[in-house]
């Protein structure tokens, strides 16, 4: 147990008994401990394995490579059609982790073998995202956004991309396109 991890178990308010008991079932596997994103997160050789968070209506064990694991249980899940590479498994009471220790530990060293063999998760290019309609119109008619857009880092282009997609009107587009048009001339990404 990492002692700077502590902290992230005694001020939980919900899921206190759910996280500990995936905490010693991490552990049991022979991982690291570590905070990252303020979250316990369980490492091989400074790899990420799976962390452990939780949200209002459960907990869960996210695994960063489970596009990758056999999921013969068929538990993990992707949380948005979006999220390319982690999987979840999530937990809405003690029992639930307990009747599935087993499998939970075997899924855990399926995620092992998978980081020690190198394996990576296929990631969609910037090129596989569609771009909507008004941000096209955009990049077809000002020279200099289409030159800064491409500049751009790829995962910021698909930040973008993304962003101006997820909206049903095109005008909700439109203005999403209007108001990080600025952002983009500067060379900037969505958050930056």
């Amino acid at each position: 147990m990492n002692p700077k991890v502590n902290f992230f178990f005694d001020k939980a308010k919900q899921w206190q008994e759910e996280y500990e008991k995936l905490r010693m079932i991490a552990l049991d596997c022979g991982l690291t401990e570590e905070l990252k994103w303020g979250c316990p997160c369980y490492v091989l050789n400074k790899q990420n394995i799976v962390l452990i968070h939780g949200f209002k209506e459960y907990c869960a064990f996210l695994f960063f490579k489970g596009a990758l694991l056999s999921d013969i249980h068929g538990i993990l899940i992707q949380q948005t059609e979006n999220v390319q590479s982690a999987r979840q498994i999530r937990f809405a009471n003690l029992r639930e982790i307990m009747d599935l220790e087993s499998t939970l530990k075997a899924y855990i060293y399926e995620a092992i073998e998978v980081e020690k063999a190198g394996l990576k998760v296929e990631l969609k290019k910037t090129e596989d995202f569609s771009v909507p309609a008004e941000f096209q119109y955009k990049l077809d008619h000002i020279p200099a956004l289409k030159t800064a857009f491409e500049a751009l880092t790829p995962g910021r282009q698909r930040g973008y991309l993304f962003h101006f997609s997820q909206p049903k009107q095109s005008k909700t587009r439109e203005a999403r396109v209007e108001k990080y048009i600025p952002q983009i001339l500067g060379g900037k990404g969505l958050d930056d």
